[in-house]
């Protein structure tokens, strides 16, 4: 392969990666934890966009079981946002012939 047209490709990748991290920070996914008690959504540029929590799972007897309910579900959105993030920017590297385990910084 000829180093212009890798230049090219580089070029092609990064302007394609910007343009899918602007769109990515738009797409907000949503995980709930204790069967709906407690619900966390997230942009995929790793924000935290919204926390609900259903009254029933205030217990003033037991604040340490909403703590790890909250805790899960933004644990649970922020995961799912940076492996949607990580699946949607594979899929530009995917053709480039990288060595395997070779990530691009993103």
């Amino acid at each position: 392969m000829n180093m212009m047209k890798m230049m090219k490709q580089a070029q092609d990748l990064q302007k394609n990666m910007k343009k899918k991290q602007k769109e990515l920070a738009k797409t907000e996914v949503e995980f709930t934890a204790g069967g709906g008690m407690v619900t966390a959504k997230a942009t995929c540029d790793m924000k935290l966009t919204s926390l609900k929590i259903n009254p029933d799972a205030v217990d003033p007897e037991d604040v340490e079981m909403l703590e790890d309910l909250v805790m899960a579900a933004v644990d649970g959105a922020l995961t799912t946002a940076q492996d949607t993030m990580s699946k949607e920017m594979g899929k530009l590297t995917s053709g480039m012939g990288l060595p395997a385990g070779m990530d691009m910084p993103f």
